[in-house]
């Protein structure tokens, strides 16, 4: 397993580079380039939601690594095909790199190649760590998490993040992109022998079927009893009483269509309506659902930090090698500082918010603690926005002054570490953001469902990263109707990013505002414990309870 994630350590640290690449070598507009690495990331973060509950339900995790293995050596061994050098012989072009040495059938591999690994990169991030878990025959998931949480911490720093690291950073001394992503190909394919090797002895799990189906059904059986009343009283809809369920949730008079979803009809017998798990549903499973539609409002105030965040792997990199100056197409160390800084800043600011929140939660202000995490990192977005959009015009004054508007190779003679406030503000935001929606997502998320938070996490932030190519266009399209001259151009001297930027600082102050209403009108989950009698002894029962920001109780 070590090897598959030593392969997803180097592509990620291959693909920081990918944005040189293309606006270099392939000299696409660095626009058109950060939009083809948007889309390739936010690709990568939505489809391991689908992949996992393909997992959960249709295809073995064994079987879904082994595929998503093979679509990233396959796509590795593409994308060393599509440069230059590789195939020139068979295309009949030149062997250089420059833009007129690619052909269509380099064009084909490439788009190709970056759809394989981004599905690569999502089947092993929707499959490899439940596949690890069940590696574990001796120990259920809670008891295999804590056993061997000191054993993973060790491996995880050296095994995961400090050895591929290392080597990572000698890519940086390799010249020809061939040889770069020849390597790659060279390692994804032996970690996929390698797992490949070892698969008379891996410990196998058929799906077992996916708790998402449940919602599905809530609603199949809400939309077939549309025509029938929601009784008057609680107690009259359907609610299991297996004493094994220690886990109920209360029912709360928000969302009332969806009860009809738990109601007994009366032309038949309770047991043969329960036969049918798609007609009826136990006010828990209504209720988990009311909670995952409730958490739609807020979870659209996250794609715009994901637009915000995005940011940093393309624009912020292409100003830096910008102000850094080009050396013939290679990755240089003054954006990997850069890098480092964020960081950074990001290890740090996610630890203040870790003790931020565990002060609040000791005082019993849980809900607050999560919508000041939000407020503070929308903040620090507008203020990394804002500091963007000044450097940017400085930038720019600094560029018009030497006579360098039409010579975008030339180095500026500016510091590179006037970006460095920009940097460490957005790895502030993106740790706040980040650790804040799993620490809400971990205390609001439906129970049923909880496997999936982590993905739905990932797929939200994917969301963000794909709009910023749409925020992107938009903003061009209106900004050339509006003022004749379009924001976006081929070089970076040529456009103007700090307009761009100033309307990202707007855009997150309104989404701060959205999010400050939306958890107003959001009801937060309160666990509590009830003490049942049963035959053996007094037992505790788990309930969720909802009340919202300022006290007032749902149902």
């Amino acid at each position: 397993m070590a090897v598959l994630s030593w392969s997803d350590v180097f592509v990620a640290f291959v693909f920081w580079m990918i944005m040189d690449y293309l606006t270099e070598v392939w000299m696409i507009s660095f626009v058109h380039a950060a939009g083809i690495v948007n889309i390739f990331w936010g690709t990568a973060h939505v489809l391991p939601l689908a992949i996992r509950y393909l997992v959960d339900t249709t295809i073995s995790k064994y079987w879904m690594i082994l595929v998503s293995s093979f679509a990233y050596t396959a796509g590795m061994c593409l994308l060393t095909m599509s440069t230059p050098p590789a195939i020139a012989g068979a295309m009949g072009t030149c062997s250089d790199y420059k833009p007129e040495c690619i052909g269509e059938g380099q064009k084909i591999l490439l788009y190709t190649a970056l759809g394989l690994i981004a599905f690569g990169i999502s089947g092993h991030m929707g499959s490899i760590d439940r596949f690890i878990a069940d590696q574990a025959t001796n120990f259920r998931e809670e008891e295999f998490s804590m056993s061997f949480r000191p054993q993973l911490i060790i491996f995880s720093f050296w095994g995961l993040s400090l050895v591929p690291n290392i080597l990572s950073i000698a890519f940086l001394f390799i010249k020809s992109w061939k040889i770069k992503f020849g390597i790659l190909a060279m390692f994804t394919t032996v970690s996929t022998l390698v797992f490949l090797s070892g698969s008379c002895s891996y410990r196998r799990r058929k799906p077992q079927g996916s708790s998402l189906t449940t919602v599905v059904r809530v609603f199949v059986a809400a939309i077939s009893k549309l025509s029938y009343r929601c009784p008057r009283h609680a107690s009259e809809l359907y609610e299991r009483s297996d004493i094994n369920d220690l886990y109920v949730v209360p029912h709360s008079r928000s969302l009332r269509w969806l009860d009809k979803a738990a109601i007994i009809l009366p032309n038949k017998t309770l047991r043969q309506q329960e036969r049918n798990r798609w007609r009826l549903c136990s006010v828990t499973e209504v209720e988990e659902t009311k909670c995952l539609v409730h958490l739609i409002p807020i979870c659209f105030t996250f794609i715009i930090p994901g637009v915000v965040s995005s940011i940093g792997n393309t624009f912020f990199l292409e100003q830096a090698e910008v102000i850094n100056g080009k050396d013939g197409g290679n990755f240089s160390f003054g954006p990997l500082l850069l890098l480092l800084f964020y960081y950074i800043s990001k290890g740090r600011f996610t630890a203040f918010y870790e003790g931020f929140v565990g002060h609040l939660t000791s005082v019993g202000w849980n809900a607050v603690a999560h919508v000041v995490g939000f407020a503070m990192s929308m903040i620090l977005s507008i203020l990394c926005c804002v500091t963007a959009a000044i450097v940017e015009t400085r930038r720019l004054d600094v560029v018009r002054s030497h006579g360098l508007i039409d010579k975008p190779d030339e180095k500026i003679p500016m510091s590179l570490f006037w970006l460095l406030p920009q940097f460490l503000l957005l790895g502030a935001a993106d740790g706040f953001y980040e650790k804040g929606i799993d620490m809400f997502f971990s205390d609001q998320f439906p129970r049923m469902i909880f496997r999936y938070l982590k993905y739905i996490f990932v797929a939200t932030t994917g969301v963000g990263i794909i709009g910023s190519t749409l925020s992107v266009y938009y903003a061009g399209i209106i900004s050339e109707r509006i003022g004749k001259h379009n924001w976006f151009q081929d070089t970076l001297n040529l456009s103007r990013l700090d307009n761009y930027y100033w309307l990202l600082a707007a855009l997150t102050a309104a989404n701060l505002a959205v999010l400050i209403i939306a958890a107003m009108r959001f009801p937060y989950n309160y666990l509590s414990l009830e003490q049942i009698d049963i035959d053996d002894g007094p037992l505790m029962k788990m309930k969720i309870r909802s009340n919202y920001l300022f006290g007032r109780r749902q149902g």
